[in-house]
């Protein structure tokens, strides 16, 4: 079927930076929107980060100036760029996506990936 793996979590201080990817392999025909979701300890999952098939983005009030959402359609791969890592941040960071298993006429399916970890130390 399809898997979404992310990777490039791991442990930054208060102020640094990391870049996650998420790429979509196995039988993908084609990817709408995709997104990316974080869920702290004791907190409900949250939408960080959406970009469209064309390139359009969206952020939540919380990342805004500090987190980038991009995406490769040649490789099927989003990523997020995260800058000025505050503690709060500290979550796992989870891909979604949109995407279609068979030939036109699309029909989208949502999938998840298994998440990665981002610790903010103060």
């Amino acid at each position: 079927q399809v898997q979404l793996v992310e990777s490039g979590g791991g442990l930054v201080q208060h102020g640094g930076s990391l870049r996650l990817s998420c790429t979509a392999s196995g039988s993908v025909v084609a990817i709408n929107t995709m997104h990316w979701y974080r869920q702290a300890p004791g907190k409900q999952r949250e939408l960080v980060a959406s970009i469209t098939s064309s390139g359009n983005t969206n952020y939540a009030d919380s990342v805004k100036g500090r987190f980038t959402i991009s995406r490769d359609n040649t490789q099927n791969t989003v990523y997020l760029q995260m800058n000025s890592l505050k503690p709060e941040d500290t979550a796992t960071y989870y891909c979604n996506a949109f995407i279609a298993v068979s030939p036109m006429p699309y029909r989208y399916r949502e999938f998840w990936g298994q998440g990665t970890l981002v610790t903010v130390s103060s």
